[in-house]
Protein backbone atom coordinates (compact mmCIF):
# COMPACT_ATOMS: atom_id res chain seq x y z
CA UNK A 1 0.00 0.00 0.00
CA UNK A 2 1.36 3.04 -1.15
CA UNK A 3 2.17 6.32 1.22
CA UNK A 4 0.75 8.65 -1.44
CA UNK A 5 -2.41 6.84 -1.67
CA UNK A 6 -2.99 6.73 1.99
CA UNK A 7 -2.23 10.33 2.64
CA UNK A 8 -4.80 10.94 -0.61
CA UNK A 9 -7.38 9.06 1.04
CA UNK A 10 -6.93 11.25 4.66
CA UNK A 11 -7.47 14.46 2.40
CA UNK A 12 -10.18 13.54 0.55
CA UNK A 13 -12.13 12.13 4.05
CA UNK A 14 -10.96 14.79 6.04
CA UNK A 15 -12.53 17.25 3.04
CA UNK A 16 -15.92 15.27 3.23
CA UNK A 17 -16.03 15.44 6.62
CA UNK A 18 -15.85 19.32 6.83
CA UNK A 19 -18.23 19.14 3.87
CA UNK A 20 -21.18 18.19 6.19
CA UNK A 21 -21.20 21.17 8.99
CA UNK A 22 -20.18 23.78 6.22
CA UNK A 23 -22.87 22.86 3.72
CA UNK A 24 -25.30 23.11 6.91
CA UNK A 25 -24.78 26.21 8.51
CA UNK A 26 -22.85 28.31 5.96
CA UNK A 27 -25.99 28.59 3.22
CA UNK A 28 -28.11 29.78 6.33
CA UNK A 29 -26.04 32.71 6.26
CA UNK A 30 -26.69 33.56 2.65
CA UNK A 31 -30.08 31.99 1.86
CA UNK A 32 -32.96 32.99 3.79
CA UNK A 33 -35.42 29.95 5.32
CA UNK A 34 -32.94 27.91 4.25
CA UNK A 35 -33.57 24.39 6.19
CA UNK A 36 -30.96 21.29 5.99
CA UNK A 37 -33.96 19.18 6.35
CA UNK A 38 -35.10 20.11 2.64
CA UNK A 39 -31.44 19.87 1.56
CA UNK A 40 -29.98 16.46 1.89
CA UNK A 41 -29.08 15.93 -1.64
CA UNK A 42 -27.15 19.28 -1.85
CA UNK A 43 -24.75 17.73 0.63
CA UNK A 44 -21.03 17.65 -0.81
CA UNK A 45 -19.62 14.43 -1.64
CA UNK A 46 -16.07 14.15 -3.02
CA UNK A 47 -14.93 11.42 -4.36
CA UNK A 48 -11.47 10.09 -5.59
CA UNK A 49 -10.85 10.35 -8.95
CA UNK A 50 -11.04 7.09 -10.91
CA UNK A 51 -9.08 6.56 -14.11
CA UNK A 52 -11.37 7.77 -17.24
CA UNK A 53 -12.38 5.41 -19.42
CA UNK A 54 -13.66 6.13 -22.94
CA UNK A 55 -16.86 5.74 -23.54
CA UNK A 56 -19.24 7.37 -26.01
CA UNK A 57 -21.97 9.71 -25.01
CA UNK A 58 -24.39 7.58 -25.19
CA UNK A 59 -22.98 5.45 -22.63
CA UNK A 60 -22.06 8.44 -20.58
CA UNK A 61 -26.07 9.31 -20.46
CA UNK A 62 -27.03 5.75 -20.35
CA UNK A 63 -24.56 5.03 -16.68
CA UNK A 64 -26.14 8.53 -15.88
CA UNK A 65 -29.74 7.87 -16.01
CA UNK A 66 -28.83 4.54 -14.39
CA UNK A 67 -27.57 6.34 -11.30
CA UNK A 68 -30.14 8.41 -11.03
CA UNK A 69 -32.45 5.28 -11.08
CA UNK A 70 -30.55 3.02 -8.53
CA UNK A 71 -30.21 6.09 -5.91
CA UNK A 72 -34.02 6.82 -6.49
CA UNK A 73 -34.65 2.91 -5.77
CA UNK A 74 -32.59 2.96 -2.50
CA UNK A 75 -34.48 6.02 -1.42
CA UNK A 76 -37.55 3.73 -1.56
CA UNK A 77 -36.26 0.96 -0.33
CA UNK A 78 -34.78 2.86 2.93
CA UNK A 79 -38.22 4.50 3.03
CA UNK A 80 -39.78 0.83 3.25
CA UNK A 81 -37.38 -0.37 5.77
CA UNK A 82 -37.47 2.76 7.63
CA UNK A 83 -41.20 1.91 8.37
CA UNK A 84 -41.05 -1.42 8.70
CA UNK A 85 -38.63 -0.42 11.94
CA UNK A 86 -41.09 1.56 13.19
CA UNK A 87 -41.23 4.98 11.63
CA UNK A 88 -44.96 6.10 10.96
CA UNK A 89 -46.57 5.26 7.74
CA UNK A 90 -49.17 7.52 7.06
CA UNK A 91 -47.83 10.75 9.50
CA UNK A 92 -44.31 12.68 8.83
CA UNK A 93 -44.35 10.85 5.31
CA UNK A 94 -42.12 13.51 4.51
CA UNK A 95 -39.41 13.96 6.91
CA UNK A 96 -39.07 9.93 6.55
CA UNK A 97 -38.80 9.86 2.92
CA UNK A 98 -35.86 12.93 3.42
CA UNK A 99 -34.26 10.63 6.16
CA UNK A 100 -34.24 7.96 3.33
CA UNK A 101 -32.72 10.15 1.09
CA UNK A 102 -30.39 11.42 3.59
CA UNK A 103 -29.62 7.45 3.95
CA UNK A 104 -28.75 6.82 0.78
CA UNK A 105 -26.85 10.27 -0.12
CA UNK A 106 -24.35 8.72 2.63
CA UNK A 107 -24.05 5.38 1.55
CA UNK A 108 -25.54 4.34 -2.12
CA UNK A 109 -24.53 7.89 -3.93
CA UNK A 110 -20.97 6.69 -2.54
CA UNK A 111 -21.05 3.41 -4.07
CA UNK A 112 -22.68 5.20 -7.32
CA UNK A 113 -19.70 7.67 -7.11
CA UNK A 114 -17.18 5.47 -6.21
CA UNK A 115 -17.97 1.91 -8.30
CA UNK A 116 -20.40 3.40 -10.94
CA UNK A 117 -23.93 1.41 -11.23
CA UNK A 118 -22.60 -1.96 -11.52
CA UNK A 119 -24.17 -4.67 -8.92
CA UNK A 120 -21.64 -7.09 -8.99
CA UNK A 121 -18.70 -4.41 -7.49
CA UNK A 122 -21.13 -3.42 -5.01
CA UNK A 123 -21.22 -7.39 -3.90
CA UNK A 124 -17.72 -7.50 -4.19
CA UNK A 125 -17.04 -4.90 -2.31
CA UNK A 126 -19.21 -5.93 0.38
CA UNK A 127 -18.21 -9.30 0.86
CA UNK A 128 -15.29 -10.47 3.10
CA UNK A 129 -12.23 -9.62 1.78
CA UNK A 130 -13.72 -8.45 -1.20
CA UNK A 131 -11.85 -4.73 -1.49
CA UNK A 132 -9.24 -4.54 -3.97
CA UNK A 133 -8.21 -0.70 -2.11
CA UNK A 134 -7.80 1.31 0.11
CA UNK A 135 -10.68 3.25 -1.01
CA UNK A 136 -12.82 0.62 -1.01
CA UNK A 137 -11.89 -0.26 2.83
CA UNK A 138 -12.74 3.27 3.44
CA UNK A 139 -15.95 2.90 1.54
CA UNK A 140 -17.15 -0.39 3.80
CA UNK A 141 -16.45 1.48 6.71
CA UNK A 142 -18.16 4.90 5.93
CA UNK A 143 -21.10 3.04 4.51
CA UNK A 144 -21.43 0.57 7.48
CA UNK A 145 -20.70 3.69 10.37
CA UNK A 146 -23.70 5.69 8.55
CA UNK A 147 -26.46 3.02 9.08
CA UNK A 148 -25.09 2.18 12.75
CA UNK A 149 -25.46 5.68 13.32
CA UNK A 150 -28.99 5.91 12.00
CA UNK A 151 -29.68 3.06 14.03
CA UNK A 152 -28.07 4.05 17.38
CA UNK A 153 -29.95 7.59 16.77
CA UNK A 154 -33.25 5.98 17.27
CA UNK A 155 -32.56 4.82 20.96
CA UNK A 156 -33.80 8.90 22.76
CA UNK A 157 -36.76 8.70 20.35
CA UNK A 158 -39.18 6.78 22.84
CA UNK A 159 -37.46 8.29 25.99
CA UNK A 160 -39.52 11.18 27.98
CA UNK A 161 -37.44 13.66 27.67
CA UNK A 162 -39.70 16.22 25.61
CA UNK A 163 -36.75 17.32 23.82
CA UNK A 164 -37.06 19.04 20.52
CA UNK A 165 -34.83 16.98 18.63
CA UNK A 166 -36.07 13.72 19.84
CA UNK A 167 -38.87 14.42 17.52
CA UNK A 168 -38.70 12.06 14.30
CA UNK A 169 -36.57 11.58 12.40
CA UNK A 170 -33.98 14.35 13.63
CA UNK A 171 -32.06 11.83 16.00
CA UNK A 172 -31.65 9.41 13.68
CA UNK A 173 -30.88 12.17 11.23
CA UNK A 174 -27.87 13.27 13.37
CA UNK A 175 -27.19 9.99 14.32
CA UNK A 176 -26.43 8.97 10.23
CA UNK A 177 -24.33 12.16 10.25
CA UNK A 178 -21.99 11.73 12.70
CA UNK A 179 -21.81 8.06 12.40
CA UNK A 180 -20.98 9.14 8.32
CA UNK A 181 -18.50 11.68 10.03
CA UNK A 182 -16.81 9.00 12.17
CA UNK A 183 -16.20 6.72 9.55
CA UNK A 184 -14.53 9.26 7.55
CA UNK A 185 -12.32 9.77 10.37
CA UNK A 186 -11.91 6.11 11.86
CA UNK A 187 -11.43 4.48 8.14
CA UNK A 188 -8.15 6.14 7.41
CA UNK A 189 -6.83 5.46 10.68
CA UNK A 190 -8.19 1.59 10.15
CA UNK A 191 -6.23 1.60 7.44
CA UNK A 192 -3.38 2.74 8.58
CA UNK A 193 -3.19 0.27 11.62
CA UNK A 194 -4.28 -2.32 9.91
CA UNK A 195 -1.25 -1.29 6.73
CA UNK A 196 0.59 -4.78 7.35
CA UNK A 197 -2.10 -6.90 6.88
CA UNK A 198 -3.74 -5.91 4.09
CA UNK A 199 -3.16 -7.13 0.77
CA UNK A 200 -5.22 -6.55 -2.22
CA UNK A 201 -5.65 -8.13 -5.57
CA UNK A 202 -6.73 -6.77 -8.72
CA UNK A 203 -10.14 -8.41 -9.81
Amino acid sequence: MRDAEARRLWAANLLRAAAVPLTAVVPAFFMDGFSVLGTHLAWLCVCPSLPPKRSSVANKVSSFLKCCIYFFMSCILFHAIIVLYGAPLIESVTETFLFAVLLSTFTTLQCLCMLGPNIQAWIRVFSKNGATSIWENSLQITTTCSILGAWFGAFPIPLDWDRPWQVWPISCSLGATFGYVAGLIIAPLWIHWNRKQLTYKSR
